[in-house]
């Protein structure tokens, strides 16, 4: 299984275009009263300027969606533009990979990502705090300071305004949900396996197999049963899943309670309300 496109629901097209075309470097694929974004070859963003106001706090839904590039770069290029540009960025190394957050201009956050599984051994909470084993078995934050100077010397020199390349994909995403518990066993059942567990932090993190295991992060950090947002709000409509095949499609509806088959694959919520398309597809 994979991610597919993630839909968003924005105030404004012109402002989301500009900042996923000039500031992230998706290119435009396809207008038709949405705007897709993506690569050369897939859509991985849909703009529908439908919201009347911009995302509020308080509520299950999207934390934030990442989009991991395939190379360190690529991922120091897309550094390099935000610098440039002066757009307001939060660089973080999570030891399982290396990150840059920004906020879209409704506040959607959305995440860039360099995968590092080679550095890392596993979570743990210690004395509270969530911490990064590494390979070594060296303890790290697991949100420390990027090492900018380093990726600077490596941007590529034929220009940081060139767009994402092919190879970039949805690679995880990390919900708001109201139940931890509920939502962690909703993702086991439509194929994600559980990675870390960790309630005394309000948190956990699945896989979808493979060396890196963050591709399905939840957690409760906007209280026990925070309601969906309401309508009107900027916000994720629906992200989608695909799966390689169908027996693994046709696995993972057995095990949910309800779906609603459309032409674009089975419409299912999480626990939380969060929509969610399931369908097959490279």
């Amino acid at each position: 299984m994979k991610f597919g496109a993630v839909h968003l629901e924005v105030t404004h097209r012109g402002k989301s275009l500009w900042f996923y075309r000039d500031i992230i470097g998706l290119r435009l694929r396809k207008e038709n009263g949405y705007l897709e974004m993506g690569t050369d070859t897939e859509t991985l963003v849909v703009l529908h300027p439908t919201a009347k106001l911009s995302g509020k706090h308080g509520y299950s839904g999207l934390y934030h969606f990442a989009i991991h590039l395939q190379s360190e770069a690529e991922f120091a290029r897309v550094l390099a533009r935000l610098i440039s540009k002066r757009y307001p960025i939060s660089p973080t190394d999570h030891t399982i990979s290396k990150a840059i957050y920004l906020n879209d201009p409704d506040g959607i956050t959305v995440e860039i990502t360099f995968e590092t599984p080679e550095r890392f051994s596993e979570y743990i909470v210690k004395n509270g705090r969530f911490l990064s084993l590494d390979r070594d078995g060296t303890e790290r934050l697991s949100a420390a300071p990027l090492d900018v100077g380093t990726l600077m010397q490596i941007v590529p020199h034929d220009g940081i305004q060139k767009p994402l390349p092919a190879d970039t994909v949805i690679g995880h995403i990390h919900l708001y949900v109201g139940n931890l518990e509920k939502a962690n066993d909703f993702y086991k059942q439509i194929g994600f396996e559980e990675h870390s567990f960790s309630p005394q932090i309000k948190f956990a993190d699945l896989s979808a197999g493979g060396v890196f295991k963050h591709r399905m992060a939840i957690n409760t950090w906007q209280g026990l049963n925070a309601p969906q947002p309401p309508d009107g709000t900027a916000r994720m409509r629906h992200f989608t899943i695909k799966y390689v095949s169908e027996e693994g499609l046709k696995s993972a509806l057995a095990n949910v309670s309800k779906f609603e088959k459309t032409d674009k694959g089975y419409i299912v919520f999480d626990p939380s309300g969060t929509r969610i398309i399931l369908t097959t597809g490279d």
